[in-house]
């Protein structure tokens, strides 16, 4: 089987990726989008990712035997579920279930603690409203997550790519200056999540990259947490 490209920068959307591949068991060679340079911006990548955006994957192995390039985390989720069975249920209710809260998580967890992040620690300029706005939806948004996740021991009872897309932003809780004690269902399936071993290796994928970014560079930050593609 031909290695699946993964266009990656470890960062929350790329753990997605990266961590189900591992949990599938597929190949896949790692093509370093060095997002802190404007790599997204390459004219090579920008045929694979129209909207400058990493992840993205090439898949070599395809029914009609022609290399076919997915980008946006959720739909290489979905594909990638489709195209093994695995993690993305069949059955029509059951996967109903589980779009639903992927869609989410890439409608709304993502983006408003994406947005938490930013103006609670990058922000050149601190504006209280902001900062009150989106360090309380992303409050918000935690007790949902923590009422779903009650009497389960994953959101849509059965482990899948919604546990693995809303993970990788979960994981952040006191970056967006939450207490996770108030959420205990959410506590307890972080551990549960973080004890799984693809997750750990998905985690661990050019994680050396990370340590090695910017951190308190804000337009480095905003890259890295989806807020602008600059």
């Amino acid at each position: 089987m031909k290695p699946i490209d993964l266009y990656y920068w470890p960062t929350p959307n790329g753990w997605k990726i990266s961590i189900l591949l591992e949990e599938l068991g597929l190949p896949y060679d790692v093509k370093l989008v060095d997002i802190t340079k404007g790599a997204q911006f390459e004219p090579d990548f920008l045929k694979i990712s129209p909207n400058n955006k990493m992840p993205a994957i090439v898949d070599h192995e395809t029914v009609g035997g022609e290399p076919v390039a997915v980008f946006e985390s959720g739909a290489i989720l979905q594909y990638l579920g489709r195209k093994t069975g695995k993690l993305y249920p069949a059955n029509e209710r059951k996967r109903i279930e589980v779009d639903q809260w992927l869609f989410w998580q890439m409608g709304g967890f993502g983006p408003m603690l994406g947005q938490t992040h930013h103006f609670r620690i990058y922000a050149p300029e601190k504006i209280e409203y902001a900062i009150n706005r989106y360090t309380n939806e992303a409050k918000r948004l935690y007790g949902v997550l923590d009422r779903q996740l009650a009497g389960k021991d994953y959101v849509c009872g059965e482990y899948s790519i919604a546990d693995i897309a809303i993970f990788p932003w979960a994981r952040l809780w006191e970056r967006q200056g939450q207490d996770i004690k108030e959420f205990p269902n959410v506590a307890r399936w972080l551990e549960t999540m973080n004890a799984r071993p693809a997750v750990q290796k998905g985690l661990a994928v050019s994680a050396e990259q990370r340590r090695a970014d910017s951190h308190n560079d804000p337009k480095v930050q905003e890259v890295l947490f989806g807020n602008k593609a600059k």
